[in-house]
This record gives structure tokens, C-alpha cells and sequence, in this order.
């Protein structure tokens, strides 16, 4: 059994159009029906103050502030949380945390990219397919493509040490396909993983999907 922590957007770290509680509440169901130890907070300044060393910390947040407002009532909590990464524990990026924590830089470094608003874009909501790009990795190993209710993430700014696992393949204005990095493994000094599936919780209605995520989890704890 691993300790994980689910951080949940809100407010500063909220935005209107993504149910971050519903889907938190989703991937907790998920991670207790595996026998995990699965705490969900709601993001605050204080939320990493009492809270140990967990084993796998998950990032459900949205969109956060580029400019530096109340900057330093939330200084404590991203130290923490870089802590954390230094630490090396496991990190689980979901969806909207390619967009989260704008206003400090390392998120972005421990993750391996990010949302930009001036090249970053999806295609309407809908189901949708997302490929297997490297079959032999731990956690796609075995996995077949993922089909869900989702958005396909496009155009993301992807490091270029980032492991990529999945595509969406997204056709641009001019009809042309191209396949977009969704899901990947980033370097650090411990494991960390993106996941950009996740819009509201009909993606977690996917059996592909769900498998999935029991995949990362389990790469992401070395289990």
C-alpha cells in the first residue's frame, strides 16, 4: 500500500470549464479499489504542511496565474512541493497540469512541459483515441491504444528529454494529421509522469483509460 496525495484545483489554481473535485474523486476511488492510501486536498498555501513525505504525490489543478500576485503567500507551498520533487517523489501530472502553477517555473521543469496559451490547443470535447507510440515501456507494455471522452491536447511544449508514450493525432486547420505528445515520463530525480486524459470523469468512465492510469501508478511506485 502507497501513501498518495491527490492536490485538487481551486480558485487561484482553478478555472471554470474542469470539475477538479469530481475528477480528483474519481482517480481516489480508483487508487483505494487498488489497496492505496489516497488523501485528496484542495489546494491552499498550507496544503503540503503537515503532510509527510507521500509516496506519490497527483496534481489535479488548473489553470494558475502567469503574473506574480500574491506570489508570496503561496511561496511556501510551491517550496514545498519543489521539495518534495527533490526528494524524489513520484509525480503524477493530470490534464490540466500542464497549465497549473504558472508562476513558479520549476512546475513546468518537473514535468517536462507545459500548456501555452499562444500555441496550445484541443480540439472539441469528444471521444477520442490516443496512441501507443512506445510499446515497450512499463507502462504501456501490453497496453492497447486508450479510447475516452476526452480532449486531445495539442501543441504542448514539450521538453526534449521527456519519454513520450502517447499521441493524440489532431488534424489542423489546413487537414493535415499530426500525432501530439499526450502522455509522457519526464527526468527527475524521481520518477514523473503527465498524463494529459482527464477533462470530467466520463474519461475515467473508460475501462482503457482506467487501465491506463493503473499502469502509471504502478511505474510511478517502481510496484
Amino acid at each position: 500500500m502507497a501513501r498518495v496525495m491527490v492536490l485538487v484545483g481551486r480558485d487561484r489554481y482553478g478555472d471554470p470549464w474542469h470539475d477538479h473535485a469530481a475528477t480528483s474523486d474519481a482517480v481516489a476511488v480508483l487508487l483505494r479499489d487498488d489497496g492505496h492510501d489516497v488523501t485528496v486536498r484542495s489546494v491552499f498555501p498550507d496544503a503540503l504542511d503537515d503532510v509527510g513525505r507521500p509516496d506519490l504525490l497527483v496534481v489535479n489543478c488548473g489553470q494558475g496565474p502567469l503574473d506574480t500576485a500574491d506570489a508570496d503567500a503561496w511561496r511556501g507551498f510551491h517550496d514545498r512541493r519543489a521539495a518534495l520533487v527533490d526528494d524524489g517523489v513520484a509525480v503524477l501530472g493530470l490534464h490540466q497540469a500542464a497549465n497549473t502553477f504558472g508562476d513558479d517555473p520549476r512546475w513546468a521543469a518537473t514535468l517536462g512541459g507545459r500548456w501555452d496559451d499562444d500555441v496550445s490547443w484541443h480540439p472539441p470535447l469528444g471521444a477520442a483515441r490516443f496512441r501507443v507510440v512506445d510499446a515497450t515501456h512499463p507502462v504501456t507494455d501490453g497496453l492497447d491504444d486508450v479510447d475516452a471522452v476526452d480532449e486531445r491536447y495539442a501543441d504542448l511544449r514539450v521538453a526534449d528529454d521527456a519519454h513520450v508514450l502517447l499521441v493524440a493525432d489532431v488534424s489542423d486547420d489546413d487537414g493535415a494529421t499530426r500525432a501530439h505528445p499526450v502522455v509522457w515520463a519526464a527526468a527527475g530525480p524521481g520518477r514523473v509522469l503527465y498524463d494529459a486524459l482527464g477533462h470530467d470523469v466520463r474519461s475515467y468512465a473508460s475501462p482503457s483509460r482506467r487501465a491506463l492510469l493503473r499502469r502509471e501508478v504502478a511505474w510511478l511506485l517502481d510496484a
